[in-house]
């Protein structure tokens, strides 16, 4: 089971890696705005409207599956599927730029070009990535172990959003820093992308919780656990 969470993980890893460079829109809610309107309306209908990068989609998968491997393994094999995972994105950060650095034969179906414009800019996405999922990895580890101490083992709820959330915004801030840093996405997107890309982690992270606490009991009960142990191998 530990090797398919860390698999899981590395997966979703490395494809928040590779699919940055596509931005969508998504409009989840909406609001009554109770006022005066140029068509004399008594109320508008206002969309709150995300425009973040797919890349994110799969990234909270990886804080869920920390949150899971911490609660049944313990923090040291937590740590370890990080450092893994660290590996693997350097490990495909040196495939992406071999690959980039070859010459496209004739029949190639994707020119030095194309591949160029698609992945040209993954070594400062992985490099971000990897700076802000070093630091917002290794404070969810340590914020949840924390909760889980001081809580007694209860309150699954607590610990795995009140060391998600916090950390998902330190990954949020440290790789749109290193983005805009390196001009890989203009100063001016700094701030919405930074609002919109924490509030759709807010989002999955409350939206993972029911799937934290399904997995943590079905481990629990396959290891046969009790309330506050860990398998230590």
């Amino acid at each position: 089971m530990y090797l398919i969470l860390g698999g899981v993980f590395i997966a979703a890893l490395v494809a928040c890696n590779l699919t940055f460079q596509k931005f969508f829109f998504w409009e989840p809610f909406t609001f009554l705005d109770f006022g005066s309107s140029e068509n004399s309306s008594w109320y508008n209908i206002t969309h709150y409207r995300f425009e973040i990068s797919v890349g994110i989609i799969p990234y909270p998968v990886t804080f869920l599956i920390t949150d899971i491997v911490s609660e049944i393994y313990g923090r040291r094999r937590s740590d370890l599927i990080v450092l893994v995972g660290l590996i693997a994105s350097a490990f495909v950060l040196l495939i992406v730029w071999i690959s980039g650095m070859v010459p496209a034969t004739d029949f190639s179906p994707v020119t030095d070009d194309q591949f160029h414009h698609v992945f040209g800019s993954t070594i400062y996405s992985v490099g971000a990535s990897m700076a802000a999922y070093l630091t917002a990895q290794f404070v969810d580890i340590r914020l949840f172990h924390f909760w889980k101490v001081k809580t007694n083992g209860k309150h699954l709820w607590l610990r795995n959003n009140f060391s998600t959330i916090p950390s998902q915004f330190l990954d949020t801030l440290v790789v749109l820093l290193v983005l805009c840093y390196f001009e890989a996405i203009p100063w001016t997107l700094f701030g919405p992308l930074l609002i919109n890309g924490f509030l759709f982690k807010v989002i999955l992270a409350l939206f993972d919780t029911p799937f934290f606490y399904f997995f943590a009991w079905y481990f629990r009960k396959k290891f046969k656990l009790g309330p506050n142990e860990e398998i230590d191998f």
